[in-house]
């Protein structure tokens, strides 16, 4: 009967090793799966999402390797970089771009982006960093050589952009035949070489980088529609983030980053100061 006894005693003693050895080693898998570490992606920064049109050169575009490239791309990477973040590239339909903003989507439309009235009732902006305006381009051997020229012609031009207002408040817009919007400025110029429009309005940086691309194509008329500038859109409310930007964008200017970039992709330092 002792014999027994202790039987039945060694036997729950190596029950309670085997079972209190089982829970430790369960402790440390959940302690090692369960509990996040430092530098684990839900303790760092989010990145600094902005949205862009990726058919948008020299601005922002897709090379030959299908990677998104361009002046405002570097000028993003370089502001976020002193921002102590990363700039993440969120490729948008253009004409839901403040919706996409507002919606908390994207943090930033940086692409091209021009300063109107109508557009600061929607979003904050950044100081002008580059200027532009709005051209007509055609093709090198068209007969239209002036604004005039357009009367009872089909023009062609990105669908919500300022083209549109730089046309619209322009007398020849009345004496157009047709307008027809696209979703980006490739789709146009692409009509515009196959003979089914007669010209484009488009941005002057825009078709200054495809002339050079394309020698002989195209030519540009010499009256502008609309001097613009361009500038950076924020979230309304989001002061801090704009003050936070501004600061970086300060310091590219001031170190010589915003000139070294604009070299780079013009020839020149274009960068308004």
């Amino acid at each position: 009967m002792k014999r027994f006894a202790s039987i039945i005693l060694v036997m729950a003693a190596v029950f309670l090793f085997v079972t209190g050895c089982s829970s430790n080693s369960g402790s440390t898998t959940d302690k090692k799966e369960g509990t996040p570490t430092q530098g684990t992606s839900e303790t760092e920064s989010k990145p600094l999402v902005i949205g862009i049109d990726d058919k948008f050169a020299p601005m922002g575009f897709r090379d030959e390797k299908n990677e998104i490239v361009g002046f405002d791309i570097d000028m993003a990477k370089a502001a976020a970089e002193k921002m102590g973040l990363e700039a993440k590239f969120q490729p948008i339909d253009w004409k839901t771009k403040e919706s996409e903003l507002s919606s908390g989507r994207i943090d930033l439309i940086w692409n091209g982006y021009t300063i109107t009235d109508e557009r600061k009732e929607k979003v904050l902006f950044t100081k002008p960093y580059l200027a532009n305006a709005q051209v007509v381009v055609t093709l090198a051997d068209s007969a239209i050589t002036k604004l005039n020229d357009l009367e009872g012609k089909v023009v062609g031009l990105q669908s919500l952009s300022s083209a549109s207002d730089a046309l619209s408040v322009n007398p020849i817009a009345e004496k157009i035949k047709t307008v027809t919007e696209f979703a980006d400025n490739v789709l146009a110029l692409n009509d515009l070489r196959s003979g089914r429009l007669d010209a484009v309005v488009i941005d002057e940086v825009v078709i200054d980088y495809y002339m050079a691309e394309q020698e002989g194509i195209f030519k540009v008329l010499d009256e502008t529609l609309e001097p613009e500038e361009y500038g950076i859109g924020v979230k309304k409310g989001n002061e801090e983030l704009l003050e936070k930007l501004q600061k970086a964008l300060d310091e590219m200017n001031e170190d010589g980053t915003a000139a070294e970039i604009s070299t780079k992709w013009f020839g020149e330092d274009k960068v308004l100061k």
